[in-house]
């Protein structure tokens, strides 16, 4: 899981690459839940909330650049 020192500590690249992975990854744990089911479901959760963990810093810089 991600903290938010590591992800305030990310360049811009850097969020996007793993915002990209991290959806990958989450799509690939839905399809196998789907179809075979997963030992470690509490996974999926932690995803999801990584994912918005780096779009809410994602956000929180591009409007703190437009108020300037």
């Amino acid at each position: 899981m991600l903290n938010n020192d590591e992800i305030k500590n990310m360049d811009e690249q850097a969020i996007e690459r793993k915002l990209s992975e991290l959806r990958l990854d989450l799509f690939k744990m839905k399809m196998q839940k789907t179809t075979s089911g997963i030992e470690k479901p509490h996974l999926l959760k932690d995803a999801r909330k990584n994912i918005a963990r780096l779009l809410t810093v994602k956000t929180s810089r591009a409007s703190g650049k437009q108020g300037k």
